[in-house]
């Protein structure tokens, strides 16, 4: 058995395979979730069938939150059984998995886990994924986000969420789908369709089951986006809320009604060069927001940094009052990028002007102390060690105040500002760097911008619990909650006593109770692949104490405890099956040697490109093989390429002809029409150029779109650029030109070889090649553009049309024909002949379909020059050896399959 490797909150990633042609189809995506008392469980399970008469890969993919652990992951293949188990992960030399300063690995909202298997033909799969989270409540109230991407329109599409709270539901809403990192909504704006709720005053259901039409109506691609269900629950002034079940228990402490304490606080702003442009005119937007927010009972400063360190108002903090907000105002306007990030040099600076600040107020006078710091990249000036800025920040910080860390993008070293955050009382939050990143600065603030309590404790009577987890914090926002959780040292006792103390803005606060352990919940009706209701609270009370234990290992100096944080966390981590960074998830596969191990990972913006990625052969042909695939083309005379010049070849005539067609910018043509037969229609899309200098052209046509459309045995599009393929079918892809990837489906096969050629073959007899012309550093009258050429005809039929169509089963003859000498014909053909060793009085007639068409001798080439072609030239836009005029071969859009009026000639 194979284990996975270094299992980090990164995207996650199973690969079971080692060969990946097309994907089976997808039957079910079903997703249930059970919340009792904020504690999440998720259970995911999906249905593929490969209905190919061959070994094909499925891939099974889901988004999970960051914050979630893998707790099983299950594989049923035909009638076997292949289930997950998780195992230690080995402590690696000099400690690997401690903190470390470089990638940008922390902090993401989504991670994805996604597995590859080999699915034998005629077979069928089902995935099923359970993870676990607990809720978190923000700016007052939870949220829970499930993703649906299914990636096709299936059948049986669900979503259902069982949500228990006994204190009572207040609130319950379902936004709309969400698709994107913007995380604000319209008010009152409605659930996605099909989405039914229920609701009593301690519990809520919620379906969301969208048929065919409703998923097409939202996305063609079956990407639907994030489901998202928040509430809130019931909750008074007092010790809050204890949950007890089997001995174990769970505090929520989320007290309301308070007023504000007041806050002194320092924004340090990052603007260095990295910062210009978007970032630093978001960073303003936001900061702008945010000053307005300011209460009058708040003290600030603003300290902006790069190279230098500049201080707004020098040794003080300002009032919020009318003329301290209109100067920062201006002072934020006036902040200009430029120069390096010599970070340390800031923190120490904001540090010793807090401290100053505290000092010299009345201690009678409670307030929350705090700096926002906010970066986009690393130090590089002054001290650039991350364990030096560390142990920096902490000695000016001396446990006075907090540092909530910001970091934009991804470019910053969200390990430091994480740690810094931790060991300093913080938070740190990642800021993506897109249209909504003024937003979520905003949102951010709104978090912890209305302390309304700090120094709190949380106790517990003596020797009545045990494994208690974190019950000492600094600071209490508006909108959060104190989670503590904790097993009890005797099960069978009627009531734990409970003793909160804090400070409110004028005193210090102390509320007690004994608060009665109704213990009643126990195994009800139990979900098939998750614990039973009874247990959850002690899952919950494991989860958060995995958390603690590797938040005090990240923030710990010493090695022998941080090994004894390591040894607890993993041990607890294996006890409940929790993929977390200490320990692996591997699949042992029952009856062969397969076993599942993790091979790379990737973040959210690269879905869609691994989706169609793992639809290529992984194994790699050497570099020898590579280069000849890229450069040996299968000679094909019938072309349509370069400017575009026409070549169709006659092998029965042995001959080949070439004519030029000089349309217009813009225009579509009609290159093979028999829908009617083979159900095969081509059109190509002309994009217009200036022509090379000294050349007798005014302008150059090229083809910059081909689109291909296949009716048997089921309809399909394919739009190919030089940069991209769109291949719709029963499925949606997107393939890159740049990466070499195949396509199957039912029969059609989508072949790209990466910055050369498209090829795409139709039930085995018909085939096309597009040649993709790309340019590294184009002149004014070049453009990236595709050639075309029929490999394979005989799938066609011989009421093919178009421009090309029209000649696959047709014959020609070549004849000498008299003309007077004074001819223009006579003048046209003067130099050919004579090169031809032919009379002055004659021209060289081409007979087609008995139309005859004045021709020269030219040479052609094709294939980007890899080809030459020997070709009689008709020319005047290739008049009577085409079927009408150039001009019957126009069609409106590019997916039009219409007969035109040339195709009855």
């Amino acid at each position: 058995m194979v284990v996975m490797e270094e299992f980090q909150r990164l995207p996650r990633q199973i690969v079971v395979s080692q060969r990946s042609d097309s994907k089976p189809h997808l039957t079910d995506f079903v997703v249930k979730s059970t919340i009792f008392s904020r504690y999440a469980f998720t259970a995911v399970s999906s249905t593929m069938v490969n209905r190919a008469y061959k070994p094909k890969d499925a891939i099974f993919q889901m988004q999970i939150p960051a914050s979630a652990f893998i707790s099983n992951f299950t594989m049923i293949i035909g009638k076997k059984v292949h289930q997950s188990e998780v195992t230690s992960k080995a402590k690696k030399s000099k400690d690997k998995i401690k903190e470390h300063s470089g990638k940008n690995d922390m902090d993401s909202e989504v991670e994805i886990f996604t597995v590859t298997v080999p699915l034998p033909a005629r077979t069928k799969v089902l995935f099923l994924l359970t993870y676990e989270e607990l809720l978190e409540r923000r700016l007052g109230k939870y949220t829970q986000v499930i993703s649906v991407r299914p990636m096709q329109i299936i059948p049986k599409l669900l979503v259902e969420i069982h949500l228990t709270e006994s204190s009572g539901i207040t609130f319950l809403e379902v936004a709309p789908l969400r698709n994107s990192k913007q995380t604000n909504h319209p008010i009152a704006a409605s659930p996605p369709p099909s989405t039914k709720i229920s609701q009593t005053r301690t519990t809520a259901h919620i379906r969301f089951s969208p048929s065919i039409t409703q998923q097409a109506a939202i996305s063609e691609t079956g990407v639907l986006g994030d489901f998202i269900m928040r509430y809130d629950v019931d909750r008074e002034l007092g010790v809050g809320e204890i949950q007890v079940q089997n001995g174990y228990f769970v505090h929520y402490f989320a007290p309301k009604d308070l007023p504000p304490v007041p806050k002194n606080v320092v924004f340090v702003i990052d603007t260095s060069g990295s910062m210009a442009g978007q970032k630093i005119q978001q960073t303003k937007e936001a900061l702008f927001t945010i000053l307005n927010d300011l209460r009058p009972i708040d003290h600030f400063n603003i300290i902006n940094f790069s190279s230098r360190i500049k201080v707004w108002q020098s040794g003080k903090l300002v009032p919020v009052i009318r003329e301290t907000l209109r100067d920062a105002k201006k002072y934020i306007f006036q902040m200009s990028p430029s120069g390096g990030t010599n970070i340390n040099d800031a923190i120490q600076t904001a540090s010793k002007l807090l401290k100053d600040y505290i000092a010299q107020q009345d201690k009678s006078v409670r307030t929350v102390s705090l700096i926002i710091f906010l970066t986009d990249g690393r130090p590089t000036i002054a001290e650039i060690q991350p364990r030096k800025i560390l142990n920096n920040t902490k000695n000016a910080v001396e446990n006075k105040f907090c540092i909530f860390s910001l970091g934009i993008g991804k470019d910053v070293d969200y390990k430091l500002l994480e740690r810094m955050s931790l060991e300093n009382c913080g938070v740190m939050r990642r800021i993506d760097e897109d249209s909504d990143a003024s937003a979520q600065l905003k949102g951010f603030y709104d978090e912890i911008g209305t302390p309304l309590l700090s120094d709190i404790r949380v106790d517990y009577s003596e020797d009545s619990v045990e494994y208690v987890t974190q019950n000492v914090f600094a600071n209490y926002f508006n909108g959060s909650e104190l989670v503590i959780a904790g097993k009890l040292t005797n099960s069978t006792v009627n009531n734990l006593h409970v003793q909160v103390t804090a400070s409110t803005s004028d005193k210090r606060l102390t509320l007690e109770a004994d608060v009665i352990i109704n213990d009643t919940r126990k195994s009800s009706d139990n979900a098939k692949g998750r614990p039973s209701d009874a247990k959850l609270l002690q899952r919950a009370w494991s989860y958060l104490t995995v958390k603690e234990l590797l938040r005090s290992r990240l923030k710990s100096g010493s090695s022998r405890m941080k090994e004894i944080l390591f040894d607890k966390a993993r041990n607890l981590s294996l006890e409940y099956h929790f993929v977390t960074p200490l320990t692996s998830l591997s699949v042992k596969s029952s009856g062969d040697q397969s076993s599942a191990s993790t091979e790379n990972v990737m973040n959210e913006s690269e879905v869609k490109a691994e989706r169609a990625q793992a639809l290529q052969t992984l194994t790699k042909p050497d570099s020898t093989s590579l280069q000849e695939r890229k450069k040996t083309v299968v000679v094909s005379k019938t072309s349509a390429d370069g400017d575009p010049h026409f070549v169709v070849d006659f092998p029965l005539s042995k001959m080949s002809v070439c004519f030029n067609i000089d349309g217009e910018p813009g225009n579509i043509l009609r290159l093979v029409s028999d829908q009617e037969s083979s159900g095969v229609t081509i059109n190509g899309q002309l994009i217009g150029a200036p022509a090379p200098p000294n050349g007798h052209k005014k302008q150059r046509t090229y083809f910059s779109t081909i689109t291909i459309i296949a009716s048997k045995p089921s309809r399909s599009y394919i739009e190919i650029t030089p940069h991209k393929v769109v291949f719709d079918g029963r499925d949606r892809f997107i393939l890159s030109c740049d990466k070499t990837i195949e396509v199957e489906i039912e029969g059609l096969v989508v072949s790209v070889t990466a910055k050369s050629k498209v090829t795409v073959t139709i039930q085995e007899f018909i085939s096309f090649v597009i040649l993709l012309h790309q340019y590294k550093n184009p002149a004014p009258y070049q453009r990236d553009h595709l050639g075309f050429y029929i490999l394979n005809s005989k799938g066609l039929s011989s009421n093919a049309h178009g421009l090309l169509g029209q000649f696959l089963y047709s014959e020609v003859q070549i004849s000498e024909t008299a003309v007077k000498a004074s001819g223009s014909a006579r003048q046209q053909n003067q130099t050919q002949a004579e090169g031809n060793g032919k009379s002055l009085g004659s021209v060289i007639m081409l007979n087609i379909k008995d139309r005859l068409v004045p021709v020269v001798r030219k040479q052609r080439r094709i294939y980007n020059g890899q080809q030459q072609v020997d070709c009689w030239f008709a020319k005047n836009n290739a008049i009577n050896l085409i079927d009408g005029i150039y001009k019957d071969y126009l069609v409106s859009n590019l997916f039009e399959t219409s007969t035109s009026s040339a195709n009855q000639l």
